[in-house]
């Protein structure tokens, strides 16, 4: 028998280290050629890493949410014959995640060490008083449970000192001494005092680290503008009627990103990604406008390329197309990356105002919340209106007040008079 030992591989594209955010085998277990031992995420897809050989496993040498070093050893595998060592070819990416382009911290892999066991020292035993949990039965004798019930006392409030923290008849008098209250438990009602620790890994790290390097390096402002979308909602619901089949069905998503392309034109300034270490502002010609998207695995940012040549059926199909693609995994690296500015909405659960949190580097993004109709006052008489705030956050390095607010106007004005959308300039 030998040992093969696997390591990292190298995913491409310059790559040093990526984090371990997945183990599909433990130690012990038979595995095959071509089985999936394991999956590790880049700064941009989570990569799966196959088997080159059938054994059985020995050792691992990371957990889930380590850093792991491009040829660091990764497990090692009992096969038949001699042993060796290779770094596995990973599989074509299957799933691709936006994430910071920040780098992960380095690697914390270890090799497998040559321990010597030894029998650790056992302390002596100290008698105590044992608390019990209050998912425990307490042990105590059915005398002592007597008094305790028709005293009011909840045993498990009870420090026990005998065997094994059984409670006694002088732990119950100790424990009304100090003068404490009857504890009576209604019934069916128990205290709960689980905690369940969950390790952030994976997209969720990334998310972490991407909202950290936003929020630590942006200033944000914050500028809330209700609008009135009645007549957009009628001329949304009247396209959708007539429709062809080929067509995708119309949100109010599109019309904004419309209404985007139009505001930016004038207002350049928020189209634009800040470099803050090289300090340098870019603005784009292009409108590359992301949409972020909740997938089951979390938060990501899906990109619609080249907005501002697309109509607004295409940005219709194009938006349904990759909010699919991120939800199944299946958007490509491109797709998930590169954007200039950002809609950010949660539909129906879109709050009355939110706060929104700028896709670092770029220097806006723009925030729907849900649609209410409410009465608003004409001049002579209340009628009821859909009404819509937009709650759009601008880095106030780069974009000043003044700016911020003729950009949110505009996107008031067109939203109002949807028909300015599809007028070409």
């Amino acid at each position: 028998m030998g040992e093969f030992i696997i390591k990292m591989p190298d995913v491409g594209e310059g790559v040093a280290e990526a984090e371990l955010v997945e183990w599909h085998v433990k130690p012990g277990d038979p595995v095959r050629e071509d089985m999936v031992l394991a999956a590790v995420m880049t700064d941009k897809a989570t990569v799966e890493i196959p088997s080159p050989v059938t054994g059985t496993v020995l050792w691992l040498g990371a957990e889930i949410g380590d850093t792991v070093a491009v040829k660091s050893p990764l497990l090692r595998i009992q096969v038949a014959g001699e042993g060796g060592e290779v770094a596995a070819a990973p599989v074509p990416e299957a799933v691709t995640i936006d994430t910071t382009d920040e780098q992960s911290p380095p690697a914390k892999v270890e090799s497998p060490p040559s321990v010597e066991v030894k029998t650790p020292v056992q302390p002596a035993p100290v008698a105590r008083a044992v608390v019990q949990s209050p998912a425990d039965k307490p042990l105590a004798s059915p005398a002592v449970r007597l008094r305790a019930q028709e005293s009011g006392i909840d045993l498990r409030q009870v420090p026990g000192t005998g065997p094994a923290g059984r409670i006694t008849h002088d732990d119950l008098d100790q424990f009304l001494a100090r003068g404490a209250q009857p504890s009576v438990t209604p019934a069916g009602l128990a205290m709960k005092t689980a905690v369940e620790e969950i390790k952030v890994t994976g997209l969720r790290r990334r998310i972490s680290e991407k909202m950290v390097l936003a929020t630590s390096r942006i200033p944000h402002i914050t500028y809330v503008e209700e609008i009135d979308v009645t007549d957009l909602e009628d001329l949304r619901t009247t396209m959708n009627a007539s429709r062809k089949p080929d067509q995708t069905k119309l949100t109010i998503l599109p019309f904004l990103m419309r209404a985007i392309v139009k505001a930016v034109a004038e207002q350049p300034g928020v189209n634009a990604t800040f470099d803050d270490d090289a300090g340098i502002i870019s603005r784009h010609g292009a409108v590359h406008i992301g949409i972020a998207t909740q997938t089951p695995a979390g938060l990501t940012v899906p990109v619609v390329r080249h907005a501002e040549a697309r109509n607004i059926w295409n940005c219709a199909t194009e938006l349904v197309r990759l909010a699919d693609a991120a939800r199944t995994g299946s958007a490509l690296r491109e797709e998930l990356s590169g954007s200039t500015i950002t809609i950010t909405s949660l539909g129906a659960m879109g709050g009355i105002a939110t706060t929104p949190i700028i896709n670092h580097p770029e220097v806006a993004i723009v925030g729907v919340n849900k649609i209410m109709t409410r009465p608003m006052w004409d001049g002579s008489q209340f009628i009821p209106r859909k009404m819509m705030n937009l709650s759009s956050s601008f880095d106030h390095r780069v974009v000043d007040g003044w700016d911020a607010a003729a950009f949110v106007q505009r996107l008031k004005v067109l939203l109002e008079t949807p028909a300015l959308i599809f007028i070409e300039s």
